[in-house]
């Protein structure tokens, strides 16, 4: 049975998955309740904001 909540159809992994994907507006319903965004913030269940956390690009390693 699912551990989540709202629970979900999904058991073979504990962690939240998508459940319905919008890449054409930039954000994804995680089945737990989490809308996650492109630019990797994310909106909780009860309201509270997690800030973007993107690398640092001077950090970046680009191949040739």
């Amino acid at each position: 049975m699912c551990a989540h909540q709202p629970s979900c159809s999904r058991t073979d992994s504990p962690a939240p998955h998508v459940a319905a994907a919008h890449p054409e507006q930039g954000w994804n319903l995680l089945c737990d309740g989490t809308i996650v965004f492109d630019d990797t913030g994310e909106l909780l269940p009860d309201g509270r904001v997690v800030a973007p956390h993107r690398a640092d690009v001077r950090r970046l390693t680009v191949a040739a």
